[in-house]
């Protein structure tokens, strides 16, 4: 719904454009775990990628905070649960850094994309679940190459 109690009927272009354009930095820390010479650099772009993999999931985890709070959604123990847990998710993969971090990252992605579309799939709009689902699919799969070129790379 928007500001007039509307019902939201197609996601705003430019925020669908910045959505997409927030794949890129996953895409450059892959490239430096891939292609940098120094094992500093590489050790750097996979920390960079836990770090902004961490405060993507973090946000997805806002976002259903932010609609309870707005009132778009009701209160529940679950959706109180499922937007905390993200941030608490991508913390972890934080300390955890390495290999284990980008791992726990893919599953924290996973995961709150089935409970979307699972659990409260019928009360978001359809266009947002589309752009979620291809999100979704794409931080995962980057963040799981990353994983697999980390380990070629010489890094845990």
């Amino acid at each position: 719904m928007n500001a007039q109690g509307r019902a939201v009927s197609r996601l705003n272009t430019t925020a669908e454009i910045v959505s997409y354009a927030g794949v890129l930095p996953f895409v450059l820390c892959l490239l430096g775990v891939a292609l940098m010479r120094d094992y500093e650099y590489r050790e750097l772009s996979q920390r960079i990628a836990i770090s902004y993999g961490a405060a993507v999931l973090s946000f997805v985890g806002a976002v259903h905070w932010g609609l309870a709070l707005a009132g778009y959604l009701p209160w529940r123990p679950t959706r109180i649960g499922a937007s905390v847990l993200p941030a608490l998710v991508g913390a972890t993969a934080t300390i955890l850094g390495g290999q284990r971090g980008l791992a726990l990252l893919v599953v924290g992605f996973g995961v709150f994309w089935l409970y979307e579309h699972r659990s409260v799939g019928s009360e978001l709009p359809p266009d947002y679940l589309s752009l979620r689902r291809n999100l979704s699919l794409v931080v995962c799969t980057l963040l799981a190459v990353t994983l697999i070129v980390s380990d070629k790379a010489g890094l845990t």
